[in-house]
């Protein structure tokens, strides 16, 4: 029983905390990356060793990295940032389908998850200074800087060279004490000589997202901003069927018990995608929509529960076969949650986007005033 307990403890964190994202990015991300990280040494402290949770684990570091891709369309002010975040997000996707597909190994050192730690390195900016500041090149060469430097030699050591950090440790003798002398080295560059030479900070210590802009931060605000600007199938319903479509295909292939094809896969995510799409935008239209992100889940979830009914006494009707009842509501909870912080956060970014002069309400300054007064 306690053992029970301890694994449902790891999975429902491993699912609630990248819920955090959106509002608290630094922590909920780094407490998400860490979970990832201990989660197994957790299970062999109680002696557990729980099957298919390799699979699991996959299926779980897409979904938090989904919802940080999710909270940088709502909370990120730089565009250009936001540009790379998105092309960073997908061409890791589009590679680990490939992975999941050919079963190449190398294929995520060639499509490494840059995403992570670009997200992590924007907040860490953001937390002391105005990611506004800085100019496009500059958040082009963090993100080269972490790909090159960075998420290259991780991937080649995880995926190629297949070695474990702990294994490592204790096996190779000179291994433990050299990594701790690169770490205070690291540490003692970043001390003396990146820190003198950084620009006083804009304002202090700030780990909660900022707030959004007063032009669009209601529902209904949204709402006609949706409304007014998108169509049943438009480049924003097309990100979305590849955000979707690309996860549910990962998910269909490690999560056991799938018997959908990948095409088949895809292709009933996108029908259901173009469908919420539709529904949001007649919603959006009349004038709907709901500030708690808690009732926006339940209705969407509670449409597409409706749909799926529908899809059900269809294929029982025409003799087109059945559901498994097990992976349809497991897809359409990952469909409904998806789609609910999409359609949430979407409007936030196309409205910074065409509108560059808006001006962000701002955290408070260092000591109450503004830096250089």
């Amino acid at each position: 029983m306690g053992v029970d307990v301890v694994f449902w403890t790891v999975v429902l964190a491993r699912f609630l905390l990248p819920l955090l994202i959106p509002r608290y990015p630094l922590p909920a991300i780094v407490a998400c990356l860490l979970l990832d990280g201990v989660d197994q040494t957790i299970f062999q402290t109680f002696g557990f060793d729980p099957p298919n949770y390799q699979s699991y684990d996959k299926a779980m570091d897409v979904f938090y990295l989904a919802v940080a891709y999710l909270a940088s369309l709502r909370n990120w002010t730089h565009q250009g940032a936001v540009k790379i975040s998105r092309f960073l997000f997908f061409y890791r996707q589009v590679g680990v389908v490939a992975f999941e597909l050919s079963g190449a190994r190398f294929l995520l050192m060639v499509f490494p998850n840059t995403f992570e730690y670009f997200f992590i390195a924007y907040e860490l900016v953001r937390s002391r200074r105005n990611p506004l500041r800085y100019s496009f090149r500059f958040w082009v060469l963090v993100a080269g800087g972490i790909w090159i430097f960075i998420k290259l030699p991780q991937e080649y050591w995880i995926h190629i060279a297949q070695l474990d950090l702990t294994d490592t440790i204790r096996d190779v003798a000179w291994f433990g004490p050299a990594l701790v002398l690169a770490i205070l080295a690291l540490a003692a560059v970043l001390w003396f000589v990146v820190r003198p030479r950084l620009s006083p900070a804009d304002w202090s210590l700030r780990l909660a997202a900022d707030p959004l802009p007063v032009q669009i931060d209601e529902a209904s605000e949204r709402a006609a901003y949706q409304a007014s600007h998108r169509k049943v199938f438009d480049l924003a319903s097309l990100e979305k069927i590849f955000l979707i479509g690309l996860i549910s295909v990962i998910y269909g292939r490690v999560l056991p018990g799938v018997e959908a094809t990948d095409l088949q896969l895809f292709f009933g995510i996108a029908v259901f995608v173009i469908l919420n799409s539709a529904i949001g935008l007649w919603s959006a239209r009349r004038g709907y929509g709901w500030d708690s992100a808690l009732i926006s889940f339940a209705v969407v979830f509670a449409v597409n529960i409706g749909l799926v009914i529908v899809d059900l006494l269809l294929l029982r009707r025409f003799g087109g076969g059945d559901l498994r009842l097990s992976d349809t509501f497991f897809f359409v909870f990952l469909v409904s949650i998806l789609t609910m912080l999409y359609d949430r956060y979407r409007p936030v970014a196309d409205y910074r986007a065409a509108h560059p002069e808006v001006v962000e309400p701002q955290p408070p300054r260092v000591g109450g005033h503004d830096v250089g007064d």
